[in-house]
């Protein structure tokens, strides 16, 4: 898990948001867009281009508060706790690459 996790799930996320404060998503698909609308999550940035977003999500991560983590979630799974894909845990940012 590392900022190359947050790249390569960049290449098929439709995408990003964050409460502003630690929680970072990345939406794998317009299911979760909208899930995350029905939660209140603003800004909610569509990824057009990969480099800029992930600009942008380094920017997030920097100005979060503590335990931030970046999670790719996706729809389509029985379980809504499924479907979440740690990119950067919780605690993890100390060692990132």
């Amino acid at each position: 898990m590392s900022w190359g996790a947050v790249e390569k799930a960049l290449e098929t996320a439709v995408a990003v948001t964050w409460d502003e404060c630690h929680k970072i998503y990345v939406l794998m698909d317009s299911g979760q867009v909208e899930l995350m609308k029905s939660y209140g999550y603003d800004p909610i940035l569509p990824v057009t281009d990969k480099a800029e977003t992930l600009a942008v999500l380094a920017t997030w991560f920097a100005e979060s508060c503590g335990l931030r983590f970046i999670t790719a979630v996706e729809s389509g799974h029985g379980d809504p706790n499924d479907g979440f894909t740690n990119l950067i845990s919780q605690g993890e940012y100390d060692y990132l690459d």
